[in-house]
């Protein structure tokens, strides 16, 4: 594994030097051992495990890596190896710089959270407080091998502060998920419902009760995930989530910390991009750049773009009032975002005809900010909604259909259909048995969720990840089963540490 230092908020430093006999202690500069003294060192640990969000391999890469190696998003990037890797499931390179950060990144979050993890309990303190600290820590801890588990699988598990000399062994999938679900319940039974208005963004209960529900899921363990999500519902949290009336508010800058999120990454705007100060672009300590690389020729990048073929599963049903389905316009930019065609179609103040005349490309459209301005940047302060009520609605509904308990789950899929103006399931398709209504849903994940990252893990847990799908995306018919359900661990982390192996096949 990767060598981890924690600069922990620039202060915690280590000096070393070529001599032993130069090996002198700065007094007057914190180090790991002197730091950890009181509440106010605790809070300010976890807040650096928060920091980790704005890395660039968090909060670019790693959304592209869930959504591009699906079924639904492609690329065309002129960066032939980024969208190799990144969609067409051709890698020669382990060490390639985008997979490399999200590798790192993740780790360097499980460094911060073991610094709190290791030296909180002895800080003589608030015990509430202490225990909240704590619950987020394990929370970030698990979400970081939540990820891990998901893309690699088969990873080392660092569960205590690092020192140059550590060389973990690989562990495998199936402990790395273990470590995942003993860190979240930990998280879940320690977390407040709600926080007040100066510690808007941090983690709740319910964030890490249904981060746990989709652990439980992608495990098989689907009375566990019921047991964890029947908090939304018949639980304490029950009656503090709930759909928003207009869907598309759940990917605006405008409308952030709605009723509707469980688990959502702040980020903030720049006031200095775009000016003759910004000397920091590609620094992401504001925002996140997601939006710079999804965003259409003119405005972005477009190292990642959508897939055409769901849009008939859009269209499959109209809405009972005879419309459209309005999650599609919400979804994509591309020529009938406006069902009136590619005249009517507005892409950031200019109509699809004049920008891309007849193309038929598409574009993710959430987390652009397309609905406020007519460019994007490097720092978008658009933030990140991780988990929605709408997802965890869908997930009661698998996992109760996943018990047999089919009839009781019609009413979760039922909210999020009506949101969308669509008739209810339970009269549209009344009496589906258990495969049939699995079958459905996959519609309804797809309609509701598409380009918020959560397919790929999708696919993987019900066994359709494969080269069958280059029907729908031409990147799959280099998948090989067995191989590319994994990226493959860092060669330079094999040359570091003679503990790893490397995952199947790579």
């Amino acid at each position: 594994m990767q060598r981890i230092y924690l600069y922990l908020l620039c202060t915690v430093l280590t000096l070393t030097a070529c001599q032993d006999e130069l090996d002198i202690i700065n007094p007057n500069q914190i180090t790991n051992d002197s730091f950890w003294q009181d509440e106010t060192d605790a809070v300010q640990g976890i807040n650096a495990a928060y920091s980790t969000l704005h890395r660039t391999g968090f909060s670019r890469w790693q959304p592209m890596l869930y959504d591009l190696r699906s079924d639904v998003g492609t690329s065309y990037s002129p960066w032939s190896e980024l969208a190799n890797a990144m969609n067409n499931f051709i890698q020669p390179n382990s060490n390639f710089g985008p997979m490399m950060d999200v590798y790192t990144d993740n780790y360097v979050g499980i460094s911060r959270a073991n610094q709190v993890i290791a030296n909180v309990p002895d800080i003589d303190m608030d015990e509430e407080l202490k225990a909240r600290v704590l619950g987020e820590a394990h929370f970030f801890r698990g979400m970081h091998y939540y990820h891990l588990a998901s893309l690699w699988g088969n990873v080392p598990l660092q569960l205590t502060p690092s020192t140059p000399n550590d060389l973990p062994p690989t562990s495998s999938e199936e402990e790395v998920w273990a470590q995942v679900i003993a860190d979240l319940e930990y998280a879940a039974d320690n977390l407040p419902l709600q926080y007040g208005a100066d510690d808007r963004g941090r983690i709740t209960r319910g964030g890490a009760l249904a981060l746990l529900a989709k652990a439980y899921m992608q495990n098989d363990r689907y009375q566990d995930a019921v047991d964890a999500l029947d908090f939304f519902f018949t639980g304490d949290g029950a009656g503090l989530y709930d759909l928003t009336d207009n869907y598309a508010d759940n990917f605006s800058a405008q409308t952030e910390w709605n009723v509707e999120s469980v688990l959502e990454w702040g980020y903030a705007d720049n006031p200095l991009e775009f000016t003759d100060q910004d000397t920091q672009t590609p620094n992401h300590n504001y925002g996140t750049s997601i939006a710079q690389f999804y965003a259409p020729p003119g405005i972005g990048f477009s190292d990642g773009e959508a897939l055409r073929w769901p849009v008939a599963e859009f269209e499959e049903e109209s809405t009972t009032a005879g419309d459209r389905d309005p999650r599609l316009a919400a979804t994509y930019l591309y020529d009938h975002t406006d069902p009136a065609g590619p005249e009517a179609s507005i892409v950031y103040g200019t109509s699809w005809a004049e920008r891309y005349g007849d193309s038929d490309r598409l574009f993710f459209r959430k987390f652009l900010n397309d609905d406020y301005k007519n460019e994007e940047g490097f720092r978008s302060p658009n933030n990140y909604r991780f988990i929605r009520f709408a997802d965890i609605l869908l997930m009661y509904a698998e996992s109760l259909n996943a018990i047999g308990q089919t009839e009781e789950a019609y009413a979760y899929v039922d909210r999020v259909r009506e949101r969308a103006g669509l008739a209810p399931l339970s009269e549209a398709m009344p009496g589906l048995d258990q495969a049939a209504f699995l079958e459905q849903l996959k519609h309804e994940r797809l309609t509701e969720l598409t380009g918020e990252g959560h397919r790929f893990n999708d696919l993987k847990r019900w066994g359709d990840l494969g080269p069958e799908l280059a029907d729908r995306d031409p990147g799959f018919a280099n998948f090989q089963t067995g191989k590319h359900e994994l990226l493959p661990i860092p060669q330079r982390d094999l040359d570091i540490n003679p503990n790893l192996v490397q995952n199947p096949k790579w």
